[in-house]
């Protein structure tokens, strides 16, 4: 029998990440995946796949509508290749995932095909094309989330679908109904709508992407709108049937009146869930909660003192790069160290265009902490380089203390804030004032010269370019 210091049970890019750095500190270490290729939920059905067909399709608008603008003349019709999309998509995906496969012998972690089960709190059987045990003096469960669903929802895998089924189509949707407006309904109907399909959102919430700041929500959906998304939000929706090609939503809307749509297919993107199945927690005694989370500490330690789990099936938000820290703080502290991660200093991104990105506190959360703040907002269609690029759309928000002006938070739309986002969570993590923001030079001309503005908007009202 084979003997570790540490197991990783999952391969996502919180296991992976985590695996790497056991190693690198010096343990002994090996990592459980149960398909036969690296990377789980976001290099193979996530992240990747879905930023994939976001750039094709955003290429494929670009042609369409913008080319021409700038005096980029096609002869013909411009044609869309949608398998060929999609065999570009997988191909990415591959070179991601052997990438992984790469990592893993270069820094000599033994892989193990097939899926892990706790026997005991030391010991995992590992059941897949060859049944073996092998032993861990530490265990850390990173076994990720699934798509959630609705109990009255039956998902067929074909017209009713997930963000999983919805990466691999083989036709494009006439028109694509949407139960969700967050993250991924977003993204993935943004990214029919180019495509040619009609796009229906309906939303259970008051507004589109519920979690982030309430200015974003708005000129997110704003924008959407001028891209032909149509929205349904404060609908609640009671029922999904499908017959023959046709899948039929219905809903309730405010006012209490019943409403349908009509579509051929069907995304539900209602969130994501803890993934345990076959864990078998229980032999090892490992508290899992009534929502399927598994029960951890400060310290991600489970009520087990040598296992300990990270990631999507931990609380927190379902992030890549959140499960990545955490994945670094495990195994260092399985190494003796003291590190620590600031919850508050994870941004989150939406990956539509325009892209949505935060950092800190919103609005909202400060209203209600009754926090006393400064706002400062500028808009991008007031910079050079929004202009020069035709990306005109968003603003950049920063919210500062009102007596110390310390940075509280950080909340952007527009061209490349997905990047541009890194700059407040590194100020933020200095404790940086908005006058610290506003007082550094910003290279002319960048999208990044609206942090500078709307910094100098935060602190006494400043902005110089509006």
């Amino acid at each position: 029998m084979s003997k570790y210091d540490v197991a990783v049970i999952g391969s996502g890019p919180g296991g992976y990440v985590a695996a790497i750095r056991c190693a690198q500190l010096g343990l002994k270490t090996a990592i459980i995946e149960k398909y036969s290729v690296l990377g789980g939920t976001c290099l193979n059905v996530g992240c990747i796949p879905s930023k994939a067909l976001l750039d094709s399709s955003h290429h494929y608008e670009d042609a369409l509508k913008h080319f021409e603008e700038h005096g980029i003349e096609i002869p013909g019709d411009i044609k869309l290749n949608f398998k060929k999309m999609i065999d570009r998509k997988a191909s990415v995906v591959e070179q991601t995932t052997k990438g992984i496969a790469f990592l893993m012998d270069k820094n000599k972690i033994d892989v193990y095909t097939g899926t892990g089960a706790f026997k005991d709190a030391t010991h995992i059987d590992i059941s897949g094309e060859k049944n073996q045990t092998i032993e861990a003096k530490n265990t850390i469960i990173a076994t990720g989330s699934k798509p959630a669903s609705l109990p009255f929802i039956k998902l067929d895998k074909d017209r009713i679908i997930t963000s999983t089924e919805a990466l691999s189509l083989k036709e494009i949707p006439k028109h694509l109904i949407v139960i969700g407006g967050g993250v991924i309904g977003l993204e993935l109907g943004q990214v029919y709508r180019r495509l040619g399909a009609e796009v229906s959102v309906v939303e259970f919430m008051d507004r589109i992407i519920p979690t982030m700041d309430g200015a974003q929500s708005k000129e997110l959906m704003k924008v959407m709108k001028k891209q032909g998304v149509k929205f349904y939000v404060s609908h609640k929706v009671s029922a999904v049937s499908k017959k023959g090609k046709k899948i039929t939503v219905t809903a309730t809307d405010k006012n209490g009146k019943e409403v349908s749509f009509e579509g051929d297919y069907c995304l539900v993107s209602v969130g994501r869930k803890p993934f345990t199945d076959g864990l078998k927690a229980e032999n090892a005694g490992v508290k899992i909660t009534e929502r399927g989370m598994i029960d951890v500490n400060d310290h991600l330690q489970t009520n087990i003192k040598n296992i300990y789990a990270i990631g999507d099936v931990v609380r927190g938000a379902m992030l890549a790069h959140k499960a990545s820290e955490e994945g670094t703080l495990v195994a260092e502290i399985i190494a003796g160290q003291k590190p620590h991660i600031d919850y508050n200093l994870i941004p989150g991104v939406v990956y539509t265009w325009p892209e949505v990105a935060s950092v800190g506190k919103t609005e909202e959360q400060l209203k209600e902490a009754k926090v006393e703040y400064k706002s400062g907002q500028f808009p991008m269609r007031a910079l050079g380089r929004s202009r020069a690029s035709g990306d005109t759309d968003g603003f950049v928000k920063i919210l500062s203390d009102k007596n110390t002006d310390e940075v509280l938070g950080v909340h952007m739309v527009g061209a490349r804030v997905a990047d541009l986002i890194a700059e407040a969570v590194v100020a933020m993590e200095y404790r940086a004032s908005a006058e610290d923001i506003a007082r550094m030079s910003h290279a002319h001309p960048t999208y990044a010269e609206a942090v500078k503005e709307a910094a100098l908007s935060a602190t006494e009202d400043r902005a110089l370019h509006v």
